[in-house]
């Protein structure tokens, strides 16, 4: 079985490739809601080459996209290119996942496929931090049902936002300090933005175990979760494959079904 999943976000969309037994190639390109089918077909044809790999190689395709007018285009690349009709999260994909919330149609795609690739690897009452575009803190069920969660400002946007609306800010890299008081605006801003965030992360975190009053295991992953490893004892595992393994399962599912 060889599997091409493509989860895309708001800044970037990972195309990854499972043989049925592991992960064997990812790439990431910036996402762009205009790019075309052959566009995505010329791109990635490339890199499938490079991985002695080809477009005609594939038995599926599943689809996890928050940007909506970006999924015509990748459904097209699955059917002219790879010659399969793709599961598309949240239109032909059964999930298999209670949601827990008062409009549960208002759970993002992406935020339940996490839920699924957190539930199938970690036992418990879970939260999972997924730091893109927003930063997302879901609360998973020891069931594995999605219970809600809060959404914040990406660290990204957050640092973009400062640079734009202060016409003395400068643009900054986003790294770890080696303390938190700044010396000169480079190193205040860079303190503000990284510890700032642990600071949120470990806030939030501690106010939603309060009011759970349960053990929690708390998963983070996403383009910048890295950043905060060793940090904070606050999250206990960085798993950056966390979507594509809920995909993969969601994948699975859906092919026992048929």
């Amino acid at each position: 079985m060889m599997l091409l999943a493509i989860e895309q976000g708001n800044t970037n969309t990972l195309f990854a490739v499972h043989d049925g037994q592991a992960w064997i190639a990812q790439w990431r390109a910036a996402t762009h809601a205009s790019r075309t089918a052959d566009e995505y077909a010329v791109w990635l044809s490339q890199l499938l080459s490079m991985a002695g790999l080809a477009l005609g190689a594939f038995d599926g395709c599943i689809i996890s996209s928050v940007v909506p007018q970006s999924v015509f285009n990748l459904r097209n690349l699955a059917r002219r290119y790879l010659h399969v009709e793709p599961l598309v999260i949240g239109e032909n994909a059964e999930l298999g996942i209670a949601v827990r919330i008062d409009k549960p149609s208002e759970a993002g795609a992406d935020r339940l496929v996490n839920a699924i690739g957190a539930h199938v690897i970690y036992p418990g009452d879970l939260i999972v931090i997924d730091s893109g575009t927003a930063t997302t803190f879901d609360v998973i069920g020891a069931d594995g049902a999605f219970e809600g969660g809060v959404i914040a400002p990406g660290i990204n946007l957050s640092m973009e936002a400062l640079h734009a609306a202060a016409a003395k800010l400068p643009r900054i890299a986003i790294q770890k300090p080696q303390r938190v008081v700044g010396k000169d605006t480079v190193g205040a801003m860079q303190s503000g933005i990284f510890w700032g965030y642990i600071a949120l992360i470990e806030g939030l975190i501690s106010r939603i175990k309060a009011e759970r009053d349960e053990p929690m295991t708390v998963v983070a992953t996403g383009g910048v979760a890295s950043l905060f490893h060793g940090a904070t004892l606050a999250i206990d595992h960085f798993d950056p494959d966390l979507t594509i393994r809920g995909m993969l399962e969601i994948w699975r599912r859906n092919s026992a079904k048929a």
